[in-house]
């Protein structure tokens, strides 16, 4: 009789034993079948950085570049559309979130003996190979229409893992928009009103120096304008040190601050 029930806690509890990180891989694992099964999903990872590479590169490039070069507009351009788009890929993240609690699936993983913060957990993670897609659709784009990696292996490999370090730690913020408002399309409206100040005030589609003095202000704390910068010395060659110091140091404040944001109006919210 003591064997029996000593034994239904332990049996109880052995799921738990598994911990945050496999449960976030199983829930990681859904949310990639979830993409596969709707490939229409990934278009704002593969179609409209394709978009936006060939608009600014051959309807605005010969405009803004020195003496029309868009061969040079384009080795400035792609490393600052890797990051753009890594951005506004985000968004996505917290749509999906807010609409998977709308329609009650949250309520089922609450009955299921997972970790309480596996599921946004695994949905960020599951965003790897999102913005893997957006820099290899970027980079071989790019390499079609003339641009040219001029480092090393080794420096791009870096670049393209910033690059996504970056996303996952930006995409935090994303969740956390996901868990306030009652709505995906807002969820939008929201992340690309803080999106789109950050990617045009930053230094993606002209130097910096080219910008009012006001403006540059803003332009030097923004963090997509390290990343950019990080970015651009890692594929095209220039310094690095100094915005990867403080790229990482941004990347680890979005942690910081909106993971425990997120994860507190998850449990609000759910």
């Amino acid at each position: 009789m003591t064997t029996a029930v000593l034994a239904k806690p332990a049996t109880l509890d052995a799921p738990r034993r598994g911990g945050l990180i496999r449960h976030s891989a199983a829930l990681a694992k859904r949310s990639l079948i979830k993409t596969v099964r709707t490939p229409e999903a990934l278009i704002d990872v593969t179609i409209q950085p394709i978009i936006f590479l060939l608009m600014f590169t051959y309807l605005f490039g010969g405009a803004i570049a020195a003496d029309g070069d868009r061969h040079g507009y384009l080795q400035l351009l792609l490393p600052g559309m890797l990051a753009q788009s890594l951005a506004m890929g985000g968004i996505a993240l917290g749509q999906n979130l807010n609409a998977d609690i709308e329609k009650g699936v949250f309520d089922r993983f609450r009955s299921l003996p997972v970790s309480r913060s596996a599921p946004l957990v695994g949905a960020v993670g599951a965003d790897i190979v999102r913005y893997l897609t957006v820099c290899l659709v970027t980079l071989g784009v790019g390499t079609v229409m003339g641009f040219r990696i001029e480092t090393g292996v080794t420096p791009t490999l870096a670049a393209i893992a910033l690059a996504i370090g970056f996303g996952l730690c930006f995409g935090w913020v994303s969740v956390w928009v996901g868990m306030l408002v009652r709505t995906s399309g807002a969820v939008q409206g929201v992340m690309f009103l803080l999106v789109f100040p950050l990617s045009f005030g930053s230094n993606v589609f002209v130097p910096t120096e080219t910008m009012p003095g006001w403006l540059q202000g803003f332009v030097h704390v923004n963090p997509i304008t390290h990343l950019v910068s990080a970015e651009r010395g890692l594929l095209v060659g220039g310094p690095v040190a100094h915005h990867l110091l403080i790229t990482l140091a941004w990347m680890a404040g979005l942690l910081v601050v909106f993971v425990p944001l997120a994860l507190r109006a998850y449990n609000k919210r759910t």
